[in-house]
Formats: C-alpha cells, structure tokens, sequence
C-alpha cells in the first residue's frame, strides 16, 4: 500500500505581492525552492493563516534570495500582501518507507528568508 505524506513545508511565509492579471500559480525565491526541494511546476498547496483559504497551485521559479511570494491570477483572490502562508507539497511513498521518511520543513522570518 502507498501512502501521502507531506514532504516539504515552507512555514508562515509573508505574501510580498499579488498579481491577478497573471495566468496563475504561485511564484517563490528559488532560494526558498531548494532548501524546500520543491520544483518548478510542483504542485502545491497554499495555506492562508489570515483568512483561512486552502489553495492548491503550482511553483513558478522567482529570483534567487528576493525573499518573493507572489500570489499569482486567481490564487491573488485568496490572499493579501502581508498576509502568513504555508506552503506545502506531499509525496507518495510505500508505506515500508513511511516510517523513516523525514518531511523537509523550512521556517523564514518576515522577509522570507530562511532562519537558522
């Protein structure tokens, strides 16, 4: 049997901008992406700790250490600049690995970058 697991978080992250006038997605500083191992197109799910919205979207890559987390076309209806997400991936595993599998999660500060 497989069963989903969360692989990777990135913890109450502050939405810097928001573009409705955009095809969709969620663009986040590659930065971000790599300590995360979340991938370009990697479907996500954003969760908004100000007004409770739970999307699901897609990574775009932003530029490296802009601390950007843009929401993007209808994911912009869902969340202001300033507001706290999470950011959130999972992954099938079989239920042997469960066990040992260690979700990556990624705490930032109110810039977005990553704390120690």
């Amino acid at each position: 049997m497989n069963v989903i697991l969360l692989k990777s978080k990135i913890h109450a992250a502050t939405v810097t901008e928001s573009n409705l006038n955009y095809e969709g997605s969620l663009t986040l500083d590659s930065t971000l992406m790599e300590a995360a191992n979340l991938l370009a197109g990697e479907r996500v799910q954003v969760l908004n700790l100000n007004n409770g919205s739970r999307i699901e979207t897609y990574i775009i890559e932003g530029k490296k250490d802009s601390g950007t987390v843009c929401l993007n076309g209808p994911a912009a209806r869902n969340g202001l600049v300033g507001d706290r997400i999470h950011i959130i991936s999972y992954g099938i595993c079989a239920q042997e690995e469960a066990a040992e599998y260690r979700s990556i999660v990624v705490h930032v500060d109110d810039d977005n970058r990553i704390r120690a």
